[in-house]
Parts: structure tokens; C-alpha cells; sequence
């Protein structure tokens, strides 16, 4: 994972919401830190915000220290010096959750990947979270070795 470098905002002027991408994802500018993911979090379309602030407070729950960076238009957490374990994704009808070490998970989430180790967790608009075993996930996935991207 790279070193925290100054985070860059959002393209545009300030005030100006970011472009949505196909399928609704937020186009926000990459950036390392607290601030660009919020951005995120806060352009994600209808009842996706309020989900991804959850998922961001469950997030830092779990891992107190954890990294966090905007990358490719996704939100990525990750442990200094470890790479990311996590990262997250809006689509149309769904938020998706990429653990990338996820088959090492227990119980192994259920989204299949084309990557050998990544498992995904969709959220859709009527889902009940089950906190306690996103919880769960989260804590395991962050002690495995992380992404380097």
C-alpha cells in the first residue's frame, strides 16, 4: 500500500455533485485518506449513502487503524504496509463488497469471482445486514495479507 500521499478532491467545483458512472457508480478523483472516501460515500446514488456510511462505520469498527484510499472510482481499505483487504463498488441495483481474500474467510462469503481468491457480498436496497457477520468478515479479512495496487 502506498505511503499516505495528499489527498486530491473531487474533480469539478466545489459543490458540483460527481458524475455517475454506468451503473451508478460515483467518478471521484483517487486520493489516500478520510476525505476522498467520504466523498464517495456521500455521492453514492439514493439509498446506497446511507448504506455506505454504515458500511464505512462497521469498517473502522472492526479495524480501528485501518488505511483507507479511493481508487479506480472504489473506496479500499487496507493495513499500513499490508495492502488492501476490501473494497467497495456501486452498481444499479446493488452495492458490492470485494474482499480479496475472501475463500480465506469463514464462513466464505457468497459472491463468486474470476479471481481465485476474491469473494464478493452484495447489498441490495431491501437487504437486512447482518452486522455481526460483516463484522466478522471484516476483522479476518484484515489480517490477511492485503492487494497491492
Amino acid at each position: 500500500m502506498a505511503k499516505a500521499k495528499s489527498p486530491k478532491v473531487a474533480a469539478g467545483p466545489t459543490g458540483a455533485k460527481p458524475v455517475l458512472l454506468s451503473g451508478g457508480n460515483p467518478q471521484i478523483a483517487k486520493g489516500y485518506g478520510d476525505a476522498p472516501v467520504r466523498a464517495y460515500i456521500a455521492a453514492m446514488p439514493g439509498w446506497k449513502s446511507e448504506v455506505g456510511r454504515r458500511l464505512d462505520q462497521l469498517i473502522m469498527q472492526a479495524v480501528p487503524n485501518a488505511q483507507k484510499a479511493v481508487k479506480w472510482n472504489s473506496p479500499f481499505y487496507g493495513m499500513e504496509g499490508e495492502g488492501w483487504f476490501l473494497g467497495i463498488h456501486c452498481f444499479t441495483g446493488y452495492i458490492k463488497v470485494a474482499f480479496f481474500r475472501g475463500m480465506s474467510l469463514k464462513p466464505v462469503p457468497p459472491g463468486e469471482s474470476k479471481s481465485r481468491d476474491t469473494r464478493y457480498f452484495h447489498i441490495h436496497e431491501d437487504d437486512q445486514l447482518d452486522e455481526a457477520q460483516f463484522l466478522s468478515w471484516v476483522k479476518q479479512a484484515s489480517q490477511l495479507p492485503g492487494e497491492r495496487m
